[in-house]
């Protein structure tokens, strides 16, 4: 899928700058229809099968939040089977309204910036159950997952619940990023997807629990491992490009500790700097080709790379240091090219310059517990996105070695340290 993009000055990009907001429209039914009947073509021959549990606790008209994991491209179409015939607004990452703002807007789709505070969204997530009298779609953890598990959620979740009151669903998909994950360039694999719909918590419940309680029943749901599922399901991948762009999730390498030398292609994971050689096997696992596996689990592998990046921060020895290719958002009309610049990462935060100095963007860490980055996006490439309310900084890194499933990481645990002093 791709996007709208312009060359653009920074400082036309800002000229045209248009980011008014406007309440949540109630979505078309013609619309959401539209979309049920799309769904039903992608979903069928994926075998799509589903289980709904506790839903004769809702009213068929009582609108509800919904909360649903994100872990590929085909989350909107089982929602759209899933919750039909009940309308619903989804709240969506502003850039998906590029070029197509009228459309998203009576499918329903409410924009927001990620990892961005943002309190005008809480008041549309209001206006929509409250006035307009329609549910919210709602992928808390924001972004795709990288390494199959959930990704952090965040703590004011509990808070919202406690105020809305309303009923919480939780879609839970499996299948669904074995079937096309993020790394593997949109290629996608023969694999079956199921969900789980369920009612979590009635109006009744919310008023008894704290906003605390509720956070850790939503994080118990939301614990799962795409790999593991797939490992004890039996399921197999054959393809034989399932480890394309492994690299971007494995980019450091256990045995020589190497970064961005790694390299997945067709089967198998190599690092060129020491020659080791994993291959991902049919049924997800890691396997080393000679010598002993270090993490024949993905998540394992990642968590590796996780205290990694903690210890250098701990150290005062991480740093991200390169030239970028910068996009902006100022309206939902283009992405706008402004050409080359730097972006560095460090324990004080972002610091990005460009358009001749006429760009000087700082961030400090404790703004967001993580960030969004994202693979090969809208087919442009890896990218890291930074900025606030007004502008949105795509970065894409020129030097392909750089991870930016490392700066997240950074950001996550820089935020965590942050807070912890």
């Amino acid at each position: 899928m791709k996007t709208t993009v312009k060359v653009k000055s920074y400082e036309e990009a800002l000229a045209v700058a248009d980011l008014k907001h406007k309440k949540p429209m109630k979505p078309l039914f013609v619309m959401q229809t539209l979309i049920r009947v799309l769904s039903f073509f992608t979903l069928l021959p994926l075998g799509f099968k589903y289980k709904k549990l506790g839903m004769d606790k809702i009213g068929k008209k009582e609108p509800c939040l919904i909360l649903m994991n994100h872990s590929a491209f085909v989350d909107l179409q089982i929602a759209s089977k899933l919750l039909w015939p009940k309308r619903y607004n989804i709240i969506m990452t502003s850039d998906g309204f590029v070029g197509k703002n009228l459309l998203m807007k009576t499918i329903g789709c409410i924009p927001t910036q990620k990892f961005v505070s943002d309190s005008v969204l809480v008041r549309d997530i209001f206006h929509s159950i409250k006035k307009n009298k329609t549910s919210v779609l709602m992928y808390p953890e924001a972004s795709y997952s990288f390494d199959g598990t959930a990704t952090t959620l965040p703590e004011s979740l509990g808070k919202l619940i406690k105020k809305l009151g309303v009923p919480v669903v939780t879609i839970i998909t499996k299948g669904a990023f074995a079937h096309q994950p993020l790394y593997n360039n949109l290629q996608k694999r023969k694999v079956k997807i199921s969900a789980e719909m369920e009612c979590v918590l009635t109006t009744d419940q919310i008023e008894n629990m704290t906003f605390e309680e509720i956070n850790k029943l939503v994080l118990e749901k939301f614990k799962f491992d795409n790999f593991k599922w797939q490992q004890e399901s039996g399921v197999k991948i054959c393809e034989k490009f399932r480890a394309d762009y492994l690299h971007r999730v494995l980019y450091k390498c256990p045995h020589c500790s190497a970064e961005g030398e790694t390299v997945g292609k067709g089967t198998t994971l190599t690092c060129n700097h020491c020659g080791k050689v994993w291959e991902l096997t049919e049924d997800g696992f890691m396997k080393a080709l000679k010598g002993d596996t270090e993490y024949p689990h993905i998540p394992d592998w990642y968590n590796y790379e996780r205290e990694s990046v903690k210890q250098e921060l701990l150290k005062g020895e991480y740093k991200l240091d390169c030239d970028v290719d910068i996009y902006v958002l100022t309206n939902l009309k283009a992405i706008y090219n402004i050409g080359g610049g730097h972006l560095t990462h460090t324990k004080d935060g972002f610091k990005l310059t460009g358009a001749d100095g006429a760009l000087c963007y700082t961030q400090p860490p404790e703004l967001s517990y993580s960030l969004y980055s994202d693979y090969y996006w809208y087919e442009i490439g890896d990218m890291v996105c930074i900025g606030n309310g007004k502008v949105l900084y795509y970065c894409f890194p020129k030097d392909k070695s750089v991870s930016v499933a490392k700066v997240r990481l950074a950001a996550e645990e820089l935020f965590k340290i942050v807070n912890e002093k």
